[in-house]
C-alpha cells in the first residue's frame, strides 16, 4: 500500500472451504478472539495492517463436490473516507469478504492491505461474552478493538445512550433479545472512532427508529473522513448511504460502479434497466401494418437519456413510433411498475392538439413528463403501448422495456426532509404544509393547562 490515500487494498483474494474439513484457523469471531488472547505476541504479527498468503495448490475451476470457493480472485481499492456498499444474493461471498477484511478468517490466496484501526459488526452480538453483563461487554469489546480504559470511559455514556439498553447494563448479555444485542454491538463498533467501519446487515435487526439512528451514524462516520463498508439487502439504504457499490456474484466482483447503476443491475438482472431501447428495423419492432414502435427513452429535464433520476426533478417518458397507414386515431400510453411489481400509474396521451384527430403517416415522438417529487425512490420500469380507436384495437404493448433508478439526494429539500429510515409508499409527493401559531406568554400556557385539568376534574 504505497498510496497514502488508500484505506483498503484487496489483491486477488480467494477463499476456499473444504466441506467436512475443519481448518486450523478459527473461522468465527469467538474462536479468533480466544486464540488472540491465548497467544498475543504470535497473533500480533498475524493482525498487522498488511499481510500476505501464498497461493495454495487448489484449482479454482475444480468442480469437486467437497470444494467450495466463497471468494474467487477478488480485487479492489478503497480510498480513505469512502463509503462503499457491498451487495449480492445470499451466498455471493459478502460476509466472507468482511470476515477476511476483519482478519477473522484467512484467505486461501491473495494479499490485503489495511491502513487504520478496523471496527466491525458482522453478526448479532459479535464478540459478546454471554455470561458477562452489558457494561462488561462494552469494555471487553473496546479492549479487543485496542482502546484504553480511559478512552472507553469517555465514550461509555454515548454508547449506552445510543444503544438504549441502559436499564439492562448489569444484566448478562445471554438474556438480551437479538435486537438489544445488535443495538449494543453497533453502538460499540460505531462510537470508538475507527478509521474503518465494517457493517454486515445491521439493518436486518431492530426497529425503524434504530435503523434510522444506524444510517445517521454511518453517515456521520463517512462525513468525518473515515471509511465505511456496508453490506445490506436494503437497496434504498445502500443508494442513500453509499456513492459507490460493489456487486458480488458467485464469489467474484461482477460490477464496481456508482450506486444507482449497480443496484439497478442487481435488482433486475435479466430485466430492462437501461434508459433507452431502440428498434432500428421497423419490421422487427413491436406493432403491425398500421403502426410500429421505434424507441422508448427516459429523459432528464435537459433531454438527456438517463437511467438514474433525481427524485426532485422531472423525468420524461418518450415514445417514438411510425404511423404507416392513414385514417386512424391513436391512444398512446405508458404504465409504470415499481421494483415490487406494483403498478404505480398508467398515463394516456392527453395532447389536445391530437385529441380525436387522425394522424397521417409519419414519424412521431410523444413525451409524458412526470413531475419531480412524485415518484418514490427505487427501481421503476416503463411499459408502453398504442391502441387505435374505430376500430378499438391494441396494436402493440411492451412491458418493462426500459428502467430508471429514482435516487433520493437526501438534501433535506424533498418529502423525506431529514428522515433517514424506510419511507413507505409507491409515490412520494412533496405536499405543501402550513403551520399556524398563536403566541402566548409562558405563564398563560401554564395557567391554561391548570384550568383545563381543573375543569376535567
Amino acid at each position: 500500500m504505497n498510496n497514502k490515500d488508500l484505506a483498503i487494498k484487496v489483491e486477488h483474494i480467494s477463499k476456499c472451504y473444504r466441506i467436512g474439513f475443519k481448518e486450523q484457523m478459527h473461522d468465527n469471531l469467538c474462536g479468533t478472539l480466544l486464540n488472540f488472547m491465548k497467544s498475543p505476541f504470535k497473533n500480533f504479527r498475524t493482525h498487522r495492517s498488511l499481510y500476505k498468503f501464498d497461493d495454495v495448490n487448489f484449482d479454482q475451476s475444480d468442480d469437486r463436490s467437497d470444494i467450495l470457493w466463497a471468494l474467487k480472485d477478488v480485487s479492489f481499492d478503497i480510498q480513505k473516507g469512502e463509503v462503499v456498499g457491498i451487495i449480492g444474493l445470499n451466498g455471493a461471498g459478502k460476509s466472507t469478504l468482511l470476515k477476511v477484511l476483519s482478519k477473522i478468517t484467512v484467505p486461501t490466496s491473495g494479499r490485503i492491505g489495511i491502513r487504520g484501526r478496523v471496527s466491525s459488526l458482522l453478526e448479532v452480538g459479535t464478540g459478546f461474552h454471554p455470561e458477562l453483563t452489558g457494561r462488561e461487554n462494552v469494555y471487553l469489546n473496546g479492549t479487543i478493538l485496542g482502546m484504553r480504559k480511559n478512552e472507553i470511559d469517555q465514550k461509555f455514556d454515548e454508547i449506552v445512550d445510543f444503544s438504549g439498553v441502559e436499564k439492562f447494563l448489569e444484566t448478562p448479555v445471554k438474556r438480551y433479545s437479538s435486537g438489544m444485542r445488535v443495538r449494543l454491538a453497533f453502538a460499540v463498533a460505531a462510537h470508538l472512532e475507527p478509521e474503518i467501519l465494517l457493517v454486515d446487515e445491521v439493518l436486518a435487526v431492530g426497529d425503524a427508529q434504530f435503523q434510522k439512528k444506524c444510517i445517521e451514524k454511518m453517515q456521520d462516520v463517512g462525513r468525518n473522513g473515515r471509511t465505511v463498508l456496508f453490506v445490506s439487502h436494503s437497496m434504498p439504504a445502500v443508494t442513500r448511504l453509499c456513492p459507490r457499490v460493489i456487486l458480488l456474484n458467485g464469489g467474484r466482483v461482477e460490477i464496481d460502479d456508482v450506486s444507482h447503476r449497480v443496484v439497478s443491475a442487481y435488482l433486475q438482472a435479466g430485466k430492462a434497466t437501461k434508459g433507452e431501447r431502440i428498434w432500428p428495423e421497423p419490421l422487427e419492432a413491436p406493432g403491425d401494418e398500421v403502426v410500429r414502435l421505434s424507441s422508448v427513452r427516459v429523459r432528464t429535464r435537459d433531454k438527456l437519456v438517463t437511467e438514474a433520476v433525481d427524485i426532485s426533478g422531472p423525468v420524461g417518458l418518450e415514445i417514438e413510433y411510425l404511423v404507416l397507414q392513414n385514417g386512424y386515431e391513436f391512444k398512446i400510453y405508458f404504465h409504470l411498475i415499481n421494483e415490487e411489481g406494483i403498478e404505480v400509474f398508467t398515463s394516456l396521451d392527453n395532447d389536445q392538439a391530437w385529441r380525436k384527430r387522425i394522424r397521417p403517416p409519419g414519424r412521431y415522438v410523444s413525451t409524458a413528463w412526470i413531475p419531480g417529487n412524485l415518484l418514490s425512490e427505487g427501481m421503476h420500469f416503463v411499459g408502453a403501448g398504442i391502441r387505435t380507436l374505430n376500430p378499438e384495437l391494441k396494436r402493440f404493448s411492451v412491458n418493462e422495456i426500459v428502467g430508471m433508478q429514482v435516487v433520493d439526494s437526501m438534501d433535506g429539500q424533498g418529502a423525506r426532509v431529514d428522515f433517514t429510515g424506510d419511507f413507505p409508499g409507491i409515490i412520494r409527493p412533496l405536499l405543501k404544509w402550513e403551520t399556524q401559531v398563536t403566541p402566548m406568554e409562558p405563564s398563560s400556557v401554564v395557567g391554561s393547562v391548570t384550568t383545563d385539568k381543573g375543569m376535567k376534574s
